[in-house]
């Protein structure tokens, strides 16, 4: 059998990448077993090794993420080619290339032998497929069909969605790129003619139903529209466009999803036209991804709520004027999550990096807040905001008086969105910086010729592509799953796995360009540090693979 043949054939790398998935689904159900606690995993005990079952997490995100590119390839109905499919191959000859290296370090802490980790992951095909598909003739040959077909991979899209792609990739382009690099150097705002450009799209009510003022089908969610907004928007510029919908998002979806129908019909059809910008509350200084942990207290008064404490990470909190905030109603300390609720809060929109306001209103309260200096994701700012009797009515409360303790729920609803949008952001700026790389490399010349001409520098690119191609499509398949109600733990497991890898991708791009591409005059440095940011908001990685991913893994093998 022929290299080439190897490294289109299909079923041989779904055989392959089965092999991988049936040693992850034995390794999950012995390491279940060995942190079971009375028929319950045991966090404590997992805690004994976390590097174990954060690499497991870690391992079933590109295994998932692999399996769903080969059957993308291979499907008519997306319109991809050869190139796709070589792409597909060769991703999943790294993929299991990746879990045996893992594995082989340390089977015993993965519950297995020798003996079963060698005949799992090292047979003779295995060994053969991996040397055959991962062969630096194939990269090569992938770089070659991205030149004659002029593009990096079929975006998989249906004409409507398609059309949308390039509406909003031509606003980025246009209206959002030329301000990037200012903004950027000299952490100034978001131009408003980029935020009233993108309210006059209908931007702001992608999550939102046509009855209540959006652009989402009244029947079905459209989470796919969503994604391909944010992929361009982020494409353009992360800190200027890229997250300007997720806060919109992630509030539409906690009121949909809690609010009462009097709460619903006040807030989203301002917040679809972008009257109503939104500003999201829930981390705390000494709690950060510990959202149990919420210690912001929201007292109740006569006629509602006084807020008092400390949020930190606030993105977009001083231009925002509707927040949503994650406060401690019930004082009991042994109801930890369920004595969460959510407020809206209202206040006027400010520009800078400061603001402070003062209610105006007998025995009001006051709301401050401060920028955090960050090294990307510059434009929006962060913000610590901290609350002193601040005063919110009582029909702010979300759900109303059923909606109290029920917080932790509303918002983990609104955060599924978020991390898959977080994927999509990570996959604009990953194409960002590979397109960056590919011009850069053809312009170049080290030693009389463009470093293009280098295979190591094809090999870096084509990987580029492979991996945004692999995360993009999977993105868009639990996109579809999240239509249908589904899908909260594949949203999780692609934000984690582009989160990362997006830093790989914006790194190599940053070395292609040399010595240049650690000077402020290319975009590809500001790619590499805004790209640091995905591993850490939207749900820390470690948190993720520790507490979601692997948790989940864990409960779902000890009830089979």
């Amino acid at each position: 059998m022929t290299t080439a043949t190897i490294g289109l054939d299909k079923a041989l790398a779904e055989e392959v990448l089965a092999s991988s998935a049936n040693i992850l689904l034995e390794i999950t159900k012995r390491l279940a077993q060995k942190c079971s606690d009375n028929g319950r995993v045991s966090v404590p005990k997992m805690d004994e090794n976390q590097l174990v079952f954060y690499q497991l997490a870690w391992m079933k995100a590109e295994q998932e993420i692999a399996a769903h590119f080969v059957r993308y390839a291979w499907d008519e109905s997306f319109k991809t080619s050869d190139l796709e499919q070589k792409m597909a191959v060769v991703f999943a000859a790294e993929t299991i290339s990746h879990i045996r290296s893992e594995i082989s370090q340390r089977p015993r802490e993965y519950q297995l032998t020798l003996e079963e980790m060698e005949t799992s992951l090292f047979s003779d095909k295995i060994n053969s497929f991996i040397e055959s598909a991962m062969g630096i003739d194939n990269y090569t040959e992938i770089m070659d069909k991205i030149q004659e077909k002029g593009h990096f991979g079929s975006y998989g899209l249906n004409d409507d969605h398609e059309s949308f792609r390039e509406a909003f990739e031509d606003f980025a382009k246009n209206q959002v790129a030329p301000h990037a690099e200012h903004v950027h150097r000299h952490d100034e705002m978001i131009p408003e003619e980029i935020i009233q450009g993108l309210r006059d799209m209908g931007c702001f009510g992608l999550c939102i139903p046509e009855k209540f003022g959006g652009i989402q089908p009244d029947d079905k969610p459209d989470n796919i529209s969503m994604l391909v907004v944010t992929e361009e928007l982020s494409r353009g510029s992360l800190g200027l466009a890229g997250s300007l919908i997720t806060r919109p998002e992630i509030l539409s979806k906690a009121l949909l999803s809690g609010g009462t129908q009097e709460q619903k019909d006040r807030f989203l059809p301002k917040i679809a036209s972008g009257e109503l910008m939104g500003g999201i509350m829930v981390t705390e200084p000494n709690h950060g991804s510990d959202v149990a942990g919420v210690s912001v207290t929201a007292k109740e008064v006569e006629g509602g709520f006084v807020i008092n404490g400390v949020k930190t990470w606030c993105t977009f909190a001083g231009y925002a004027n509707l927040l949503l905030i994650l406060c401690r109603t019930e004082s009991d300390p042994s109801l930890k999550h369920k004595g969460l609720s959510i407020l809206l809060a209202e206040k006027p929109s400010f520009t800078g990096h400061e603001f402070k306001y003062k209610q105006e209103i007998p025995n009001g309260g006051t709301i401050e807040g401060k920028a955090i200096g960050t090294i990307g994701y510059r434009g929006m700012h962060s913000f610590e905001v901290s609350f002193e009797d601040f005063f919110v009515p009582k029909e702010n409360l979300l759900g109303g008086e059923e909606g109290r303790g029920k917080g932790f729920y509303y918002q983990m609803e609104g955060f599924a969105g978020g991390r898959i949008q977080t994927a999509a952001r990570a996959n604009g700026v990953m194409q960002a910086a590979m397109e960056a790389a590919y011009r850069y490399a053809q312009e170049r010349q080290v030693f009389k010729k463009p470093i293009f001409d280098y295979n190591l520098t094809k090999y870096k690119i084509a990987k580029m592509a492979m991996i945004i191609q692999a995360t993009r499509q999977y993105t868009n398949h639990v996109a579809k799953l999240l239509d249908d109600h589904k899908g909260q733990m594949e949203a999780t497991l692609v934000k984690l796995y582009a989160s990362k890898i997006a830093e790989w991708v914006t790194r190599e791009a940053m070395q292609i360009h040399g010595g240049m591409g650690y000077a402020e005059e290319y975009a590809v440095s500001r790619y590499f540090v805004d790209a640091r940011v995905f591993s850490i908001f939207e749900g820390a990685e470690e948190v993720m693979a520790l507490r979601v991913v692997a948790k989940d893994l864990l409960d779902q093998a000890l009830k089979k």
